[in-house]
């Protein structure tokens, strides 16, 4: 799971840099699930070969959906605000996905909170100051942070268009983190009836793509955007669909196998650290209070939810499976 971290940590740099440099984000979604569908596809076909339900229309339909709100439309909002934010800023908001998580989960009944239970409170409390915390990195910047030194490592800069849009960046972040979130919820319906989570993943990522082309094709207008170089866009182009969207899936699902989601969930801030690292100390990125403030509440409140919810987790496994640890 550190390898995890490291690995998308370096996904927003890199990224970042290819956007600067002229690549579409909507181009570069389109050809990421691209290149994971075909890394995928071999490993799914022939791994899961008898693992695999027969595929309905009401599967596809919901693997459409799935697609949409996974892969093509959020993967593009979200990769999209970082043309006009930073790197910082939208590693930091993926920590409110777990609490967002939560909420919807509440309001469609799948998770029960007891306020009488400590356990119950803090997952409420953890809630309430996570979405505090995303609120305050989205709508207060504060101070600049002093650079100790120049920067180590020269990327082209954004025009000054970004601090007139980091309101428009934020509600795209925060957009995408709500439809990632729906998108998890979504997801464990669709594995009870479509256990083969490599072939999942690669059907995702092959109708993704064609979501993402026609969505692409209608954005964007600039024929000469689909075509890229020997250059950081093919770069992280293949970065992003070998490594995160092939490696690190599997890598996720693994760890998620051997540990479960909230082993798995509570890795996320270590990617937020190392962005706001690597950007601040080596790239010389302008860091913001707020951005500071807002990630540290984020973080504490995403812990403090995790806490309630794996020490529930803990305690009815004990009960159903462990009768003589009631005591």
């Amino acid at each position: 799971m550190v390898l995890a971290q490291v690995g998308y940590s370096i996904l927003y740099l890199i990224t970042e840099a290819s956007f600067n440099h002229g690549m579409s984000p909507y181009v570069y979604v389109t050809y990421r699930h691209i290149v994971a569908a075909v890394l995928m596809f071999p490993f799914a076909c022939f791994l899961e070969r008898n693992e695999r339900p027969k595929l309905t229309f009401y599967l596809f339909m919901e693997i459409f959906v799935l697609s949409l709100l996974g892969v093509s439309l959020t993967t593009a909002m979200h990769f999209a605000s970082l043309k006009y934010t930073h790197p910082t800023f939208v590693v930091a908001m993926l920590n409110t996905i777990p609490t967002l998580t939560f909420i919807i989960a509440v309001a469609l009944r799948f998770e029960v909170v007891d306020l009488r239970n400590p356990r119950g409170l803090a997952k409420v409390l953890g809630t309430l100051i996570s979405l505090a915390g995303a609120l305050i990195m989205t709508l207060y910047k504060g101070l600049i942070m002093r650079n100790l030194w120049p920067p180590l490592i020269h990327m082209p800069g954004k025009s000054s268009a970004i601090n007139e849009s980091w309101l428009k960046g934020s509600l795209l972040t925060v957009s995408s983190c709500v439809t990632w979130s729906i998108w998890y919820i979504m997801q464990a319906a669709t594995l009870k009836r479509y256990p083969a989570q490599l072939s999942l993943a690669t059907w995702m990522c092959v109708v993704g793509s064609a979501q993402s082309v026609v969505f692409t094709v209608i954005v964007e207008h600039n024929r000469s955007a689909w075509i890229i170089g020997l250059d950081i866009d093919l770069w992280s182009t293949i970065y992003g669909g070998v490594v995160v969207s092939g490696l690190i899936m599997y890598v996720l699902l693994w760890c998620n196998e051997k540990k479960g989601p909230v082993f798995v969930t509570m890795f996320n801030p270590l990617a937020t650290i190392l962005v706001a690292f690597v950007a601040y100390f080596i790239l010389g990125q302008k860091l913001y209070l707020g951005s500071i403030i807002g990630a540290f509440a984020v973080i504490f409140g995403m812990y403090l939810l995790l806490w309630g919810k794996s020490e529930q987790a803990q305690i009815s496994q004990c009960t159903s499976e462990e009768p003589e640890c009631r005591i």
